[in-house]
């Protein structure tokens, strides 16, 4: 349905409509494919928008090509910001060119109102462009249509031979709304302290109003064109490039620009991209993003990442991913290297004090074997947190194990260490001559403890009971396997014999639980003292 303020009218009655979108199917290089019923465009969705209307007057690219036939063509690029293609119609060639109003505005010298063709003069200038700024405030991606007449063929297919003396024709608006599920990527990444840069062709307005409605550009925030930046020295730029979150009317060297720019500043930066002119920028941040549907294959080649559905939340989704595989790693290597900490230190102070082995070599293999080694593989696969897109990001010269970890790890492993050699001293004051039942009750402390401590290391924030025990449900497993295997280790006769164990009465059982649980319940406790402090 065609409307003008609001009330349906008939396109036919309106000859400078329907010369408007007919130039535009002229000068168009997407294709509208009818699939059992269903419309869909095969090419940039912008040229199939013009395709779109002017099929519903029923100006058919088909039909317009047959009786036009392609003469030549002057491809779009971001330098010149219109293409044009020239055909043959009834015997002359006529060239049709779309692009950014205000530049094709400056190739005119006349416009065509209702049939007749006059001068273009400053009056007419500045109403075009004033509808267009009222169109691209509306967040309207806004492009103009203008035509020329060869009376016989060009000397050349050039630029600067093509497109000048132009006849502009009018403005063609369409809005390509983002999808529902950006606003909220961008403020997930607005919270994780990721910030959100858009550069694009468009008009100013244009994207200034998409960035507001987005929600990624306030009063403080700046837009710049490319050629405002083009103005601007190196230094000046640097100080000014944190407020500016919109950059409009770009050219291929000013993405680049933009990019090395940031890096210079110790930004990790990630450009996205789809065109060839995007490529060098793409290439030259830290993580090239390419889109899958409407990439072309020379972006895709320099890309670190291609997306396959071309939207926006995937890239927030896979950042988000990403943070939760480094975190379950650094999880992994925590627990393990606590752990194996904890061993070292049993070892250690029972030699500096001159006591006996609390432990054999044999049951060290088993407790790195089978304690260690089930919990920690569930550890490697845990939920992700879902406070993860909260965090700071980290620095990318930051080592898995930082020194405040190691710390921690250290301290963490000297408690289980204590608990298991309390219980060894315990079980050797109450029989000083039985070394095997005491080695048993460390053995089997040190091994619960382990245990337990895998509970610790899901989250270095959250108290477990919070976060939830069976959130990972892997690790509930691969703990009750541990504790079982643990467990036949101490009770079945033959494995007694391998291990050098002796059985635990009921009530030792209960003390091994006891005690094997107090780095849980410690770790639980600093929690709760470093969430009050924050």
């Amino acid at each position: 349905e065609f409307l003008i303020d609001k009330k349906s009218i008939d396109p036919s009655e309106y000859p400078e409509l329907i010369k408007t979108l007919r130039s535009g199917v002229l000068c168009n290089g997407a294709q509208l494919v009818n699939d059992n019923g269903t419309y869909k465009v095969i090419g940039d969705p912008t040229e199939g928008a013009i395709l779109t209307a002017a099929a519903k007057i029923d100006l058919s690219k088909k039909q317009l090509e047959e009786s036009c036939p392609f003469e030549e063509e002057i491809p779009f690029d971001s330098e010149r910001k219109k293409m044009t293609i020239i055909r043959r119609d009834n015997g002359k060639f006529v060239a049709h060119i779309k692009g950014a109003p205000d530049i094709l505005l400056a190739n005119c010298t006349k416009v065509e109102e209702n049939g007749t063709i006059k001068s273009l003069d400053d009056s007419n200038i500045q109403k075009i462009l004033k509808t267009n700024d009222d169109l691209a405030n509306q967040a309207m991606r806004v492009l103009g249509i203008a035509y020329r007449v060869f009376e016989t063929e060009p000397i050349a297919y050039d630029s600067e031979s093509i497109e000048k003396d132009l006849i502009f024709l009018g403005l063609v608006a369409m809005i390509d709304p983002p999808r529902e599920e950006v606003k909220e990527a961008i403020k997930k990444c607005k919270t994780a302290g990721i910030k959100t840069v858009m550069i694009t062709g468009d008009h100013k307005s244009t994207a200034v109003a998409i960035a507001k409605e987005l929600g990624f550009f306030d009063e403080e925030s700046e837009a710049l064109t490319g050629a405002e930046l083009d103005q601007m020295s190196d230094s000046d730029f640097e100080k000014h490039i944190g407020r500016i979150p919109v950059y409009a009317r770009v050219s291929p060297e000013h993405k680049l620009r933009i990019v090395r720019t940031r890096r210079r500043l110790g930004e990790v930066t990630a450009m996205t991209g789809d065109g060839v002119n995007d490529a060098p920028a793409v290439k030259e941040a830290d993580i090239g993003i390419a889109m899958g549907i409407t990439g072309t294959d020379v972006t895709k080649e320099v890309s670190d990442m291609v997306i396959t559905d071309d939207n926006f939340a995937s890239i927030v989704s896979a950042v988000e991913e990403g943070r939760g595989i480094y975190d379950n790693i650094r999880k992994f290597v925590h627990y393990l290297l606590s752990c194996n900490a904890g061993e070292i230190l049993v070892m250690f102070i029972a030699s500096l004090f001159g006591w006996a082995s609390p432990l054999l070599p044999i049951q060290i293999l088993w407790i790195n074997l089978v304690t260690d080694g089930f919990p920690a593989l569930a550890l490697g696969v845990d939920t992700v947190d879902p406070n993860i897109m909260k965090r700071s990001p980290r620095s990318p010269n930051e080592p898995v194990l930082t020194k405040k970890s190691g710390i921690t790890l250290v301290l963490q492993g000297a408690f289980i260490a204590f608990c298991s050699l309390f219980a060894y001293q315990i079980a050797l004051l109450r029989q000083p001559d039985n070394l095997s039942h005491a080695r048993t009750l460390a053995f089997f402390v040190l091994a619960c403890s382990q245990l337990f401590h895998s509970y610790n290391c899901r989250n270095d924030r959250e108290s477990l009971f919070k976060i939830g025990l069976f959130t990972n449900k892997k690790l509930v497993y691969a703990t009750l396997v541990s504790f079982i295997l643990q467990t036949a280790v101490i009770y079945i006769p033959f494995f007694q014999k391998v291990f050098k164990t002796e059985p635990l009465s009921p009530t030792e059982l209960g003390f091994v639980i006891l005690i094997s649980s107090l780095p849980l319940w410690a770790m639980e406790i600093i929690k709760v003292i470093i969430r009050a402090k924050k």
